[in-house]
């Protein structure tokens, strides 16, 4: 089993559900991490065949993003994190997802939510 992190993956969106937010884009910063297997074959030559792809995984992540409108940020997590446990590679994954100034004194407010397949 191995673990890959996604850091601070900065996209930005409508995201909100205040007048101003509704036309504007904002920054969401995303963290991911995700548990899937490493064939041993891969391992041993060292080709990227029969592994998760986090490259992939992550163009999709940004194209969901840029392209929608989400008024929640637990509805905008929910569809990240739904959207990594469509491989049926992903054993486990948590998301967690950033709304920089949401509030006025805090420096951000994020959402968090994990999944994992059934063995």
């Amino acid at each position: 089993m191995a673990k890959i992190r996604v850091k601070d993956l900065l996209i930005r969106t409508y995201i909100g559900f205040n007048p101003d937010e509704l036309v504007n884009k904002q920054d969401v910063v995303i963290n991911l991490e995700i548990e899937t297997d490493i064939p041993e074959s891969a391992l041993e030559s060292d080709e990227p065949e029969d592994i998760f792809n986090y490259k992939v995984i992550t163009k999709k992540i940004i194209a969901l993003v840029q392209e929608g409108r989400f008024k929640l940020l637990e509805v905008l997590t929910k569809r990240i994190l739904d959207t990594i446990m469509e491989d049926e590679k992903v054993k486990w994954a948590r998301v967690e997802v950033d709304k920089p100034h949401a509030l006025r004194f805090a420096e951000s407010v994020s959402m968090e939510m994990e999944a994992s397949r059934q063995s």
